[in-house]
């Protein structure tokens, strides 16, 4: 039985259900991520005795699944776009900017899907886009590849961002302080490929990148989709 066929235990004097138990939580990673969830803080932030909530939720394992679902509604679009690119790229857009807002949401992307209410609608919305226009199973890995781009890329950005606050440096400043070692290493001639990207490419910031990246894995996609007319 997961946690969303249990159902919840009677009312008690002190008012306390899951929905206000994951708003807890949610508040508690966002201020301080994963390591700062524990169902022995949540009960202190809604000022409740521990043993209270494991009639509610009996992991921390559940308490995670139903924190992303939580936020997976913030992902949900008010309306699904006609087209299946516009679609999935809708999504993958929205998953970006929801884990900006909730960082530790990047440590619970991808692995095996919750099947939440939420989490359930953002999958159907994916594949829903595809309906029609190719068989299920193509639909399916179009889907997992789109959404392994942007759950990787996600991950990335948000561990550029955790380490500028770690180290106090911004991607610039650490592109500075390391210069004279990579100039060093450049020089010697053993990495021309890399130079030419060191020296000739584009620094382009993350939303850009997250774009561009996107684009090309759509466009790999529409390359595997049954073309109109083809029999």
């Amino acid at each position: 039985m997961t946690v969303w066929d249990r159902p919840e235990p009677p009312t008690q004097p002190v008012p306390l259900d899951r929905e206000r138990i994951v708003a807890a939580a949610v508040a508690l990673a966002d201020e301080g991520g994963l390591g700062a969830v524990s169902l022995r803080k949540v009960a202190a932030r809604l000022d409740a005795g521990p043993m209270r909530l494991y009639r509610y939720i009996s992991t921390k394992e559940e308490l995670f699944d139903l924190m992303v679902d939580e936020v997976q509604a913030e992902i949900l679009p008010e309306e699904q776009p006609g087209d299946w690119r516009e679609a999935l790229s809708v999504l993958a857009h929205r998953t970006r900017r929801a884990a900006l807002r909730h960082e530790w949401l990047a440590d619970l992307l991808g692995g095996r899907p919750a099947f939440g209410p939420n989490g359930l609608a953002v999958a159907e919305a994916a594949l829903s886009a595809l309906d029609g226009l190719a068989d299920v199973d193509t639909a399916m890995r179009a889907v997992e590849t789109v959404s392994a781009y942007f759950n990787g890329a996600i991950r990335r950005e948000i561990t550029n961002l955790r380490a500028e606050r770690a180290t106090g440096l911004s991607k610039h400043d650490w592109q500075r302080a390391s210069g004279p070692h990579l100039t060093k290493m450049l020089a010697t001639g053993r990495f021309p490929a890399l130079a030419r990207a060191v020296y000739d490419g584009t620094d382009v910031d993350a939303e850009t990148s997250f774009a561009n990246g996107l684009d090309w894995v759509l466009d790999a996609v529409a390359a595997k989709l049954p073309r109109p007319g083809a029999s």
